[in-house]
């Protein structure tokens, strides 16, 4: 029985052994530098593998950036020599009331849009949450963002022409003389309803799939305890969905900045530009680089893409610290 015992006890002693070996295997300086061959190829492979997306990264991403950064401080226009102009052209644009017109566009789509989409795209999802067919609903809800951005620009234009389905439903209404939605004074308005149309969904399916990752039984214990809707939505859903809405606010935070297609398809178009009154950054440094009359300025429309990136940059890092906490486990 003794001998038993000690044969249990020196099995037991020899697996601890093993184990601690296994452990000083899978301690980070072990995994700094692998003895097996196996895994230093795989290694080796990894590497190969990111390069190509880092090189496609450089050369489509940080090299135009870089280029464009430093164009802001030239004076050029195609052709000839670049002449540096230093904050020339940062000045010009601070004293141009089309590109603070422009500006002040970007500044309403970005919060203005931003605010009444994630509006929407909480109500939507409280709504659907429960319904049946959500699934159905969810790829309807996000086609918009999936059709190009000039289809749905032309699609809003037919909605809101003069005798579009619009005014039509407003005549069945009683509403005889509605209004000139295309006018100038009325397209920045339109512009900003469809771009809260086309952007809801695509939050709406992030807010869903955030709440559906949240354990069953705590609307349970919600309907046990008896809270109300809102009590649910305060207590439960905003505090366990707050990192996708954080990552939803910084997605939109960068998208926003550089809506252009929709804008210029939608009142622009065939070598025109849109009417002034819908410009925003991008349209603004658009027809200074291509379409102005006479020559093109690359250096005011990059000094123009430069301030748009500071402004995203902006941002993103207040949005960052807003929604900054610790992580909640479930």
């Amino acid at each position: 029985m003794t001998t038993t015992i000690r044969g249990a006890e020196d099995r037991h002693r020899t697996v601890r052994k093993g184990t601690a070996g296994n452990t000083d295997q899978d301690t980070p300086r072990g995994r700094s530098a692998p003895t097996n061959p196996l895994e230093r190829s795989k290694r080796r492979l990894f590497g190969w593998f990111v390069v190509p997306a880092a090189l496609l990264y450089a050369g489509f991403l940080v090299v135009p950036g870089l280029i464009t950064v430093g164009l802001a401080f030239t004076r050029w226009s195609g052709s000839g020599p670049v002449k540096p102009v230093g904050f020339q052209n940062f000045r010009m644009l601070f004293h141009d009331p089309t590109f603070r017109s422009s500006f002040t566009h970007t500044l309403i789509i970005l919060f203005g849009v931003g605010a009444a989409t994630f509006v929407l795209a909480f109500m939507m999802m409280l709504a659907l949450r429960d319904m049946r067919g959500r699934k159905f609903i969810r790829m309807v809800v996000f086609f918009p963002n999936i059709a190009p951005g000039v289809l749905l620009a032309i699609v809003w234009g037919f909605l809101f022409q003069h005798d579009g389905m619009i005014n039509q439903i407003l005549g069945w209404s009683g509403f005889h003389h509605p209004p000139q939605w295309l006018a100038e004074d009325n397209l920045f308005a339109v512009v900003l309803v469809g771009l809260i149309w086309i952007n809801t969904g695509f939050y709406t399916t992030i807010l869903m799939a955030a709440v559906d990752r949240i354990p069953p039984y705590l609307f349970e214990e919600c309907e046990i305890s008896g809270a109300n809707a809102w009590q649910r939505f305060r207590y439960v859903i905003l505090p366990l969905t707050w990192d996708a809405v954080g990552v939803a606010a910084i997605l939109w935070a960068i998208s926003s900045v550089k809506i252009f297609e929709f804008l210029y398809a939608f009142a622009g178009g065939g070598g025109y530009l849109p009417p002034l009154k819908i410009w925003n950054t991008a349209v603004y440094s658009y027809s200074e680089a291509f379409a102005s009359v006479g020559t093109p300025r690359y250096g005011t429309a990059a000094a123009s893409s430069v301030v748009t990136m500071l402004l995203a940059a902006c941002a993103v890092v207040l949005l960052s610290r807003v929604f900054r906490r610790e992580s909640v486990e479930l």
